[in-house]
């Protein structure tokens, strides 16, 4: 019989919390660099996209070792790789402080997407299989818009401080924040009480890839995953070069608390994945792609406080939509959860790595509106996944309702 964290619960908010602190430390450790990608351009004489390798370079080596922390995490227990991830790649972002060329940076950036590719799949897979089915949406959305915050606050710390200070001294600060952040997490998340540690055979976990990778269900959101992360770093990765160029030669601080509207995503995931189980994954999931196409075209205004709104809209957009999806993916995998989530993020960060450096490409030809031009051809291959996956969903539900008045009728 298993045991689910409930809404009523001693543990479940003091659980929710602990989860809520660990995206936060992924995602500030993540994308702490984007703000100083210009700044790596002009201190280390570089290309914008060879500087934005400093966020490709750990979402890529955590897309490649995902699978493996899912492995270990069914061996040696979810919480235990959990806390390594987060407590080892918070150790690496103090020695990042004291890098003195771009080589080692991007080496030791690289050692902490390795570290933290024992957090995001597991603990999507943690939260499905420890909280209870009624309230899995809702607590999934607030997990994600602790990716928000963590977003939000890594790129302002950082942004400010090294425009009073120097690189090295904000990313110093921000590594003693995660550090305190990790050990909270370490002392106050409980133990998995429903997943019991197991150890597969390669045949046995290579067979499981084959079938999620074929999985009509799952395969879909793997993509969306790849679209939807690709999308927003590479928007993330490169507004700084606009808004620090004339005609509006913003200071990197300023720039800095541009993303504040990270905040609309830190709501945006909570109210659409609340929204997702009243009407459907499938309709929120489009109304959400729409949403960042609709933000990203805006940013194209000549008007600085168009060009914010639409960022701040394109956000929203964002932060629900992969709420909605992450989620999903959970409800489709009737087994093997932790590996059919590390099977989304590994399609998530290596959108991030692809399209964020590729961004740099099209902003060296065609200016901020190549980067728009690229966002928006992936958003467009996005409406149409989302759309077909509508259909079907709208076509699921239609025989679900025939099949229970017939059943009634009898």
């Amino acid at each position: 019989m298993k045991k689910y964290i409930q809404k009523d619960d001693v543990q479940y908010w003091q659980t929710i919390f602990s989860l809520f602190l660990g995206s936060f430390v992924t995602f500030a450790i993540f994308y702490c660099t984007q703000p100083l990608i210009p700044i790596f351009s002009k201190e280390f004489d570089i290309m914008p996209a060879t500087a934005s390798l400093s966020v490709s370079f750990p979402t890529a080596c955590m897309a490649l070792f995902m699978l493996v922390m899912a492995w270990l995490s069914d061996a040696k227990g979810r919480k235990m790789i959990m806390t390594i991830s987060l407590v080892g790649s918070t150790t690496l972002a103090v020695l990042s402080a004291f890098c003195t060329n771009f080589t080692l940076l991007l080496f030791i950036r690289a050692l902490q997407g390795i570290m933290l590719a024992g957090f995001p799949g597991i603990a999507m897979a943690y939260i499905n299989e420890e909280f209870h089915p009624s309230c899995v949406a809702l607590v999934m959305g607030i997990y994600v818009s602790g990716t928000s915050i963590g977003g939000l606050l890594g790129r302002l710390i950082v942004s400010t401080l090294s425009d009073f200070f120097s690189w090295h001294i904000a990313l110093a600060v921000l590594s003693v924040i995660t550090l305190l952040s990790s050990l909270y997490f370490w002392f106050h998340l409980p133990t998995s009480q429903n997943s019991t540690p197991h150890k597969d055979s390669l045949p046995q976990i290579l067979a499981g890839l084959q079938a999620k990778l074929r999985d009509s269900h799952l395969l879909p959101l793997y993509f969306m995953g790849f679209i939807l992360l690709g999308s927003f770093v590479a928007l993330y990765n490169y507004i700084g070069y606009p808004l620090m160029a004339a005609p509006y030669n913003l200071s990197q601080t300023i720039v800095g608390f541009i993303f504040l509207v990270y905040l609309c995503g830190t709501f945006s995931s909570t109210f659409m994945g609340k929204l997702a189980g009243n009407i459907g994954n499938a309709k929120v999931l489009c109304l959400g792609i729409i949403i960042m196409f609709a933000g990203v075209l805006i940013t194209l205004a000549a008007s600085l406080l168009v060009k914010i709104t639409g960022v701040a809209i394109f956000t929203f957009g964002f932060f629900g939509s992969h709420a909605v999806a992450s989620g999903w993916v959970g409800q489709c995998a009737k087994k093997g959860k932790a590996q059919a989530s590390c099977l989304y993020l590994m399609f998530f960060y290596l959108g991030s790595s692809i399209l964020g450096a590729a961004g740099g490409k099209f902003l060296t030809w065609l200016g901020w509106p190549g980067v728009v031009l690229l966002i928006s051809a992936f958003l467009m291959l996005g409406l149409i996944i989302s759309g077909a996956l509508l259909l079907r969903e709208t076509g699921y539900l239609v025989h679900a309702k025939q099949n229970n008045l017939s059943q009634h009728s009898l």
